[in-house]
């Protein structure tokens, strides 16, 4: 039997049936049922599904759980590996360290989630076409899936840098296929790819949806994606451009919502702050990110409550890995709001009365709090209601703020950046100078976006990586330890094809 990498195979994950309740669309299908006749292009709804398997792959455990959480935040100056010292979370010591190799599993299973989502969208992008249905509708339904194509790539390519550019779906036997899923490609060719999909969503997605298609891509998400694609590159005019369309309701109706200590209670899914989150769901089937929640949850906790009888003396718990640092624990301004926003410090009260009493850490990430009190708590503390914020408008002014800076103009790039800071309780800032304002908005960007995975890729397209992660004791190796190792799994696959990043 032939063995083949995971870019060559083909599958289409776990369909999802459309339903006309609000998060319905998430309600996987029945398992276990024998098929006796294939329906699948003459049901027009079937088309549908194709696209929610793109969607599916943001569930899982490899793409928005444990291991990114590893290579995205756990590597950054922002969080330590936490949990108990014995409890090493397979690698996590090493993704702290920044001493991982290309056999660790977190590098391995991010790489595995990206590429299944890719697979699953260019299956939706191959079968959508044969389907009798409005054209309108299919036009938006590739848009969605070319719009998660494009995201699933930015993660490989700030991860990995150059990578395999699978644009089609794979055939194991085709020798040109095999190649294509075994060459690495430069990176500006990724980001050119990754600005096309985005492109094309642009054109064909609406600015929003009626409540059944709550939380599918937006036009707004595509160009939001497409500005932060820009600012990477340093096309600073282009992400300039885009996010004031953001700003200015040209895409879609988005605003910083007033108070920042909502944006991740269940209250605050799918404001006017996000442009794009993952959508979670309870209940029966449960449609949620696998143990998002849980491994960053308080460990070893003991809890007490204000002035509420009859409660037990529980709260929802976890593994308490990706605990905030001390470094960003005191690096918030006085008077920063983000701070109790973004870290749970023992002896604090949470918002439903929770105290926290005493714990395995000092600190836990407060974004990924789930109440079982004042929100949808099933009892499951591995899937959760929790939706995960992938992109909002926190993020558009600040790479607004930053293009602005980088073109000159200094009175928009203070402005933009005060609209966060004054949010933040804070007052607008100083800066003045095009360097002093430059690092004013990575200082923005850290405190806003605390907690939230892009940390470490800032750091790196910031060119600063080293100096600051080095100072936090972790062993960054400038020239190498910009980009992940490419999984040995997946070079061993490839029969060597693959090749692997300097230094490794």
């Amino acid at each position: 039997m032939k063995k083949y990498n995971i870019l060559i195979i083909i599958l289409i994950a776990t369909a999802f049936i459309f339903n006309a309740c609000e998060k319905d669309w998430l309600n996987p299908a029945p398992e276990n049922q024998l098929v006796v006749t294939d329906s699948t292009f003459v049901l027009p709804e079937n088309a549908t599904k194709f696209v929610n398997a793109c969607y599916t792959n943001l569930l899982t455990w490899e793409e928005s759980a444990f291991s990114w959480m590893g290579v995205a935040s756990i590597t950054s100056d922002d969080a330590d590996k936490g949990s108990d010292p014995g409890d090493l979370g397979a690698d996590k010591d090493q993704m702290d360290a920044i001493t991982y190799t290309s056999t660790s599993l977190s590098v391995g299973e991010v790489w595995k989630g990206n590429y299944q989502g890719v697979s699953n969208c260019n299956q939706a992008i191959a079968n959508v076409p044969k389907f009798e249905i409005a054209e309108d509708l299919k036009n938006r339904l590739i848009g969605e899936a070319r719009f998660l194509r494009a995201l699933y790539y930015f993660n490989l390519v700030r991860c990995y840098g150059e990578v395999p550019l699978v644009d089609k779906v794979l055939d194991a036997e085709n020798p040109d296929d095999l190649d294509k899923a075994n060459t690495r490609v430069p990176v500006d060719q990724i980001y050119t790819f990754i600005e096309e999909d985005l492109n094309y969503a642009i054109s064909v997605l609406p600015a929003g949806y009626d409540a059944s298609n709550i939380g599918r891509a937006t036009k707004g998400a595509a160009t939001g994606f497409l500005a932060k694609a820009k600012m990477y590159q340093q096309k600073w005019q282009e992400a300039y451009d885009l996010t004031e369309q953001i700003i200015n309701g040209q895409v879609g109706n988005f605003a910083l919502v007033p108070d920042y200590s909502t944006i991740w209670r269940e209250i605050g899914e799918n404001s006017t702050e996000s442009l794009f989150e993952i959508q979670a769901r309870i209940g029966l089937p449960v449609a949620a990110v696998q143990q998002y929640c849980s491994p960053q949850g308080v460990r070893g906790g003991q809890f007490s409550f204000v002035g509420i009888e009859g409660r037990d003396t529980s709260a929802v718990g976890g593994w308490g890995f990706n605990t905030p640092s001390e470094d960003l624990f005191n690096s918030y301004e006085t008077g920063d709001v983000r701070k109790k926003a973004t870290i749970i410090s023992i002896g604090d009260t949470l918002f439903d009365q929770v105290i926290i009493v005493n714990a395995a850490n000092q600190h836990y990430n407060y974004k990924s709090y789930v109440s079982k009190y004042l929100e949808s708590y099933n009892g499951n503390d591995d899937r959760t209601n929790k939706n995960v914020r992938i992109l909002r408008m926190g993020e558009i002014y600040l790479i607004n703020a930053e293009a602005a800076n980088e073109l000159a103009n200094t009175p928009k790039a203070q402005a933009s950046m005060n609209a966060v800071r004054n949010r933040a309780g804070l007052g607008n800032t100083t800066a003045a100078s095009q360097s002093d304002l430059r690092m004013a908005i990575w200082k923005e960007r850290r405190w806003e976006l605390a907690m939230e995975y892009d940390r470490f890729f800032d750091l790196i397209r910031q060119g600063r990586a080293g100096e600051v992660l080095r100072a936090q004791g972790k062993s960054f190796v400038d020239g190498k330890n910009e980009v992940f190792p490419i999984p040995q799994s997946e070079i061993s696959a490839s029969g060597n094809k693959l090749t692997q990043n300097p230094g490794y």
